[in-house]
């Protein structure tokens, strides 16, 4: 094994989230004044947490977003999640391998920890996860770039960073890794690979990670 622990984003690389969260996030900003396609959503909050678009939106606007606002997107794509939501393809498969190699794992990501379950009770991820292998940007107050997220969640697994490996498909998580010193490889399924500049190794697909991992 090439690492002591590999550490997964959620949105994205465990979960289909990604287009539902950013569909609504984009339709949301635009219902209350702040005009944003799909893909502008993509391009600015993919990977983000939740303080990052209301500092994104006053710094571009000087307007704050409504107190409500969190609330009601969550509300929103929980309602989403419930109905569409899916695991990405060959997430099961890799964290079958990955526990039955018995090679440590955890999830790190910037959605809240409420985020984090309803996505995987609804995908049946959870049976992957107890919460001892649950770490959200709630837990350090500071998202993606920022590297603290992932220094806590290997500092909680008890692994050196540079003993880590990180799995992401944002750039704001590849930056965070980078800046954490640990690798990452950069999951190409919905961000072209250069934008995923830093990352230690791209993949386009979950079925080649046990490979690359084990």
């Amino acid at each position: 094994m090439r690492y002591d622990l590999v550490i997964f984003d959620n949105d994205g690389v465990l979960v289909d989230s990604e287009p539902i969260s950013n569909r609504l996030l984009a339709a949301y900003l635009t219902e209350i004044g702040h005009p944003t396609s799909y893909e502008d959503s993509i391009r600015d909050y993919m990977g983000s947490a939740m303080h990052r678009i209301h500092d994104l939106v006053q710094e571009r606007t000087g307007q704050q977003l409504p107190a409500e606002f969190d609330d009601t997107f969550h509300r929103r794509v929980f309602a989403a999640f419930e109905r569409e939501l899916e695991p990405v393809a060959g997430a099961e498969d890799v964290l079958a391998k990955l526990a039955a190699a018995e090679v440590p794992y955890c999830v790190a990501s910037s959605g809240s920890h409420e985020r984090i379950r309803v996505g995987h009770r609804k995908t049946g991820l959870d049976r992957w996860f107890e919460d001892a292998r649950i770490f959200s940007s709630q837990d350090v107050g500071k998202g993606k770039p920022a590297p603290d997220l992932f220094l806590h969640a290997a500092r909680r697994m008890g692994v050196a960073p540079e003993r880590c490996v990180v799995v992401e498909d944002s750039p704001l998580g590849v930056r965070a890794a980078v800046a954490a010193g640990m690798d990452v490889y950069g999951f190409t399924a919905m961000t072209p690979a250069a934008k995923l500049a830093g990352a230690t190794q791209v993949f386009s697909d979950l079925g080649q990670l046990p490979d690359l991992l084990i």
